[in-house]
């Protein structure tokens, strides 16, 4: 343990040895310096000078002194110095007196250099103490020194530590803050500073009106009423950004620039340097602590992959402390935009540049001093350039970016992707301008695929053939329908293109479901997130709803005319769901667009939901196997024909397909009204007109069941239309159409001929058809109910009799026709008054023609 002391006491020898050496004090060290003693300073006094001829004034005055030194010599101010070293006096005694020299040493005390030193020589009688006295004193005295040289050693030791942390601390004076407020939570509000925003602008321009340029005045009367150093700040902040612009011509070199805060309220114009000396002017009469930053901004003209390593520093902002942390601001930057291409700057307040998070400050700001970063791990020069550029508006919609991490995107199989996450709806557009040296050419957006949900987006691009190319991205919050603002930008290198076909145009942006298309009416789904691939040249898109919803659907392809296209499309809307079949004629890309507005809303105009990609890679569909021209927007039973009141279709979809050529279509009817159909065929492929194709569709009504049964003469593609009247409208209007594709060889001939008096009811049994064999037995078998008297007239009339079922029945001869009727007498007066019910053709058989 003596061994370790003596190896401490030898440390602080050394270092307090320098110390005492570099400030010159007049005193000599202790000749106990190998024994590991510390030095102990003596004042040694004249060896021919009476010891009475020293006055006990002097030697107070002497011990001042030299404890006054020894406050200084460690650094310690004046005022506070404390005396904590042991002083020993050395006396000898005068030559007159021929007395031996004398040696006392006083105890160490601490002595505060405000009051004055007691002096601890004494008159000769009192240093001749025995010598028992003398050695206790010398024992009290070796214990005493060896104590107080460890406390000295510590007292130093804690000295110089505390000047070597204040020293660190002054150079690193950012670093030891407290933890700095997220802007969110520092202003979760920018209406906050309304009043202090308003007066600003109005003080401004009365101070422009009166033509005070001062920065004392306008700083003091902007900030009037200012509570607090923010307020103070918000104050000069917009001031700033509203009667200061960016001196374009002067940064062009068309104009001298001015720096001089004076110079940039003048004449309100400046460059990046004056908004910031402006700026630290305005903070200092403001009591804000401000400092100006240098370094580089990724500003007008900037590129993606652009070096700033050994280039001087291009920009310069502004470093705030409130409440003892650093905040960063960029009042030029905030004031607008400079549009280099007109030499012009627009004015466009951004409040993103207002003590932006640091975070994402140094997305688009490299200081100089790496300390002003703010950042807890700084990032080096070569981080900063490979970083995306995040414009404001990328953090004020508060988006996120998963991929990339950086700006340059190498292709991948000649895809590149970019993905985004956020919390609300936003809506995205793009741009692509393929690189050549300096000049850009646009590109279509056919290269590109972007799909966007309610919280995030993926965009893929598909460069048609190698190079370079920059990807500008825009975006806009989903419920301010304002125009697009820059948000981020890319560049894209594409090694080696993926062979494909150029995708349909889409002029809505996004494919697949809108992202806000469940505030229009529809369920959320994926359907549609990634390209849908045919085999068959067939597709069936259905997309649930939450109210009863009107639809339109677009197909678009680059052989497709408009024309062409309505006949690919047929469209069913249901109270709970929109149905829209598609055929495909053509092989490669299609683009289904759909669009929906409120069933009960018809001012209203329709808005895009959704916008799918589609791949007919294989079984196009014939041209001559297309829907019928002109159908309507309701095929198939679904909102209108309920809201007419006919429910339970055994066909509930729009398409029916027959492999026999013939079909009963049924349905209940509730509200009884009155329906008839319309049967008809493309005139390029039908022999007959549209008089006989409505002969191939009979009504029977059975109570509230309606039975429509069709006979088609040939294969083929028909549309049959569906009408009903009701008591309070007087035309028919349509109800739904109905797609009906035939591919049976058989021609089944017409129904027989109606006329008004064949009432609901009334039910054929026998015959079905509406030609019958001349000079033949044909056996008739019909309901009409409330008829006295039924008749087949031709060239003998024969009365059918009624059953106890209710059913007329009989059997009538042809003859040579060329008709035969079906009457009946419906008037309780007379039963001779007859009314024809329906008429059948006489024709002679085909083997006699």
């Amino acid at each position: 343990m003596c061994f370790k002391m003596c190896l401490k006491m030898k440390c602080f020898n050394c270092f307090y040895t320098k110390r005492s050496d570099r400030h010159s004090n007049k005193m000599t060290n202790s000749p106990s310096k190998a024994s590991g003693e510390p030095p102990v300073h003596t004042l040694t006094s004249q060896p021919n000078l009476r010891h009475d001829q020293q006055s006990k004034q002097d030697r107070k005055e002497t011990a001042k002194t030299t404890g006054s030194k020894r406050g200084q010599a460690e650094g310690i101010p004046k005022e506070d110095a404390v005396v904590l070293k042991e002083w020993s006096f050395k006396t000898s005694e005068s030559s007159i007196t021929g007395g031996k020299t004398g040696q006392m040493t006083a105890r160490p005390q601490p002595v505060n250099a405000k009051e004055p030193i007691k002096s601890f020589v004494s008159e000769k009688g009192d240093m001749m103490d025995s010598d028992e006295e003398r050695s206790l004193d010398k024992r009290r005295e070796s214990k005493e020194n060896s104590t107080n040289r460890l406390k000295r050693k510590n007292t130093i030791t804690q000295e110089k530590d505390s000047r070597k942390s204040s020293t660190t601390s002054s150079k690193k004076l950012t670093l030891n803050r407290p933890r700095r407020k997220l802007k969110k939570d520092l202003i979760p509000n920018p209406e906050v500073f309304h009043k202090i925003d308003t007066h600003a602008i109005n003080a401004g321009r009365e101070l422009r009106i009166k033509k005070i340029f001062s920065v004392q005045a306008i700083t003091q009367t902007i900030t009037e009423g200012a509570s607090s150093d923010l307020d103070k700040l918000r104050a000069i902040w917009i001031w700033l950004c509203h009667y200061i612009e960016y001196d374009v011509k002067g940064y062009l070199g068309l104009s001298k620039m001015v720096y001089s805060p004076e110079q940039v309220i003048l004449t309100g114009r400046a460059v990046c340097s004056g908004y910031s000396s402006v700026c630290l002017q305005m903070c200092r009469e403001a009591g804000i602590e401000c400092r100006e930053v240098s370094g580089h901004g990724k500003g007008a003209g900037y590129r993606p992959g652009q070096s700033y390593r050994n280039i001087e520093s291009n920009h310069s902002w502004n470093a705030v402390c409130l409440d003892g942390q650093w905040y960063l601001l960029d009042a030029c930057w905030g004031a607008g935009n400079v549009d280099l291409d007109n030499r012009a700057f627009i004015k466009r307040y951004k409040e993103y540049y207002f003590l932006t998070d640091p975070e994402n400050f140094i997305d688009s700001h490299f200081p100089e001093k790496e300390e002003w970063q703010l950042l807890e791990s700084p990032i080096k020069i070569e981080e900063f350039e490979k970083r995306v550029l995040k414009k404001p508006d990328f953090y004020t919609l508060n988006l996120t970016l998963n991929h990339p991490k950086h700006f340059l995107i190498v292709t991948e199989n000649g895809e590149a992707t970019v993905s985004m996450s956020f919390p609300q709806l936003v809506h995205f557009t793009y741009q692509i301008s393929q690189l050549s040296g300096k000049k850009t050419q646009e590109l279509s957006k056919s290269i590109g695929f972007l799909t966007s949900t309610q919280q995030s987006m993926k965009l893929r691009i598909m460069p048609p053939k190698p190079g370079t190319y920059e990807l500008e991205l825009f975006a806009q919050a989903g419920n301010t329908p304002k125009t697009y603002n820059w948000i981020c930008s890319f560049q894209l290198e594409c090694p080696s293109p993926k062979i494909s076909e150029e995708l349909p145009e889409n002029p809505h942006e996004c494919w697949g479901l809108q992202p806000d298309a469940t505030s229009l009416g529809l369920e959320p789904c994926n359907y549609g997130n990634e390209i849908i691939s045919l085999e068959s040249g067939s597709f069936r898109l259905v997309l649930k709803t939450t109210r009863p919803l009107m639809v339109l659907c677009e197909l678009s392809h680059k052989n497709l005319d408009k024309t062409l296209a309505k006949k690919c499309l047929a469209i069913q809307p249901e109270p709970d769901q929109l149905t829209c079949s598609v055929l495909c004629p053509y092989y490669g890309y299609y683009r289904l667009s759909v669009f929906v507005r409120d069933w009960a809303n018809e001012a209203d105009s329709f808005e895009n939901a959704g916008n799918f990609l589609l791949h007919c890679t294989a079984g196009a569909v014939s041209l001559n196997e297309l829907f019928p021209s002109g159908l309507s927007s309701n095929c198939g039973p679904g909102i209108k024909t309920l809201e007419a009141g006919l429910f339970e279709f055994s066909h509930t979809e729009a398409l029916v397909y027959t492999q026999q050529g013939k079909c009963d279509i049924t349905f209940q009817n509730r509200q009884d009204i009155d329906l008839f159909c319309k049967l008809t065929k493309e005139e390029g492929d039908q022999p007959a007109s549209q008089t006989t194709l409505s002969n191939h569709v009979l009504f029977t009504h059975d109570g509230s069941k309606v039975t429509i049964s069709i006979n088609l003469p040939e294969s083929g593609v028909y549309k049959l239309g569906l009408y009903g009247k009701t008591s309070l409208k007087p035309e028919y209007p349509l109800l739904c159409d109905y797609i009906l594709k035939n591919t049976s060889i058989n021609k089944w001939p017409p129904f027989p001929r109606m006329y008004g008096a064949w009432k609901k009811g009334s039910v054929l049994f026998e015959p079905r058809a509406g030609q019958l064999e001349a000079s033949s037995w044909v056996k008739f078998c019909v309901q009409v109910p409330g008829a006295r008297r039924v008749s087949v007239c031709g060239d003998e009339s024969v009365d059918l009799q009624l059953s106890e079922n209710g059913v007329w029945e009989g059997k009538a001869f042809t003859g040579r026709g060329p008709e035969l009727h079906l009457a009946a007498s419906l008037s309780e007066a007379s039963n001779n008054t007859m009314s024809f019910l329906m008429a059948f053709s006489v024709v002679e058989p085909e083997h006699k023609k």
